[in-house]
């Protein structure tokens, strides 16, 4: 199975927060990809900065990559056109969490959030 990870997904695994065990599922999982775009990697990387410190920050996406999240930094025009399109179109969903939808669709993924505030509304 693929996955996409947005920031909030990334933030509750690296911190036990709920919703943790489903990324930890997902990561160790042999058969899963886990992707995250790299905007998203950034608010995971600028939560434990403004929390913390710059290392710490490192730390946590690098704990991340290492274990198999797949960075995915593609601003090519048809990705941030994309992204783009969809902010304008869902807005409540941040557009960082658009990269991450964006991402999903391309790779035929699904995404893992703990932002239930935004995405809950595109269920509906």
């Amino acid at each position: 199975m693929i996955f996409v990870l947005d920031a909030s997904a990334l933030i509750a695994f690296l911190r036990g927060e709920p919703g943790a065990d489903a990324v930890a599922e997902a990561l160790l999982d042999p058969e899963s990809q886990c992707y995250a775009h790299a905007l998203n990697l950034c608010e995971v990387f600028y939560d434990f900065e403004r929390a913390a410190n710059r290392h710490d920050a490192l730390k946590a996406v690098s704990d991340l990559t290492r274990m198999g999240v797949i960075e995915d930094a593609s601003l090519a025009p048809s990705v941030w056109q994309a992204a783009g399109t969809l902010k304008a179109r869902l807005r409540r969903v941040s557009l960082a969490d658009c990269f991450a939808i964006e991402l999903a669709e391309r790779v035929q993924g699904t995404i893992l959030t703990a932002d239930h505030h935004e995405f809950d509304a595109l269920a509906g």
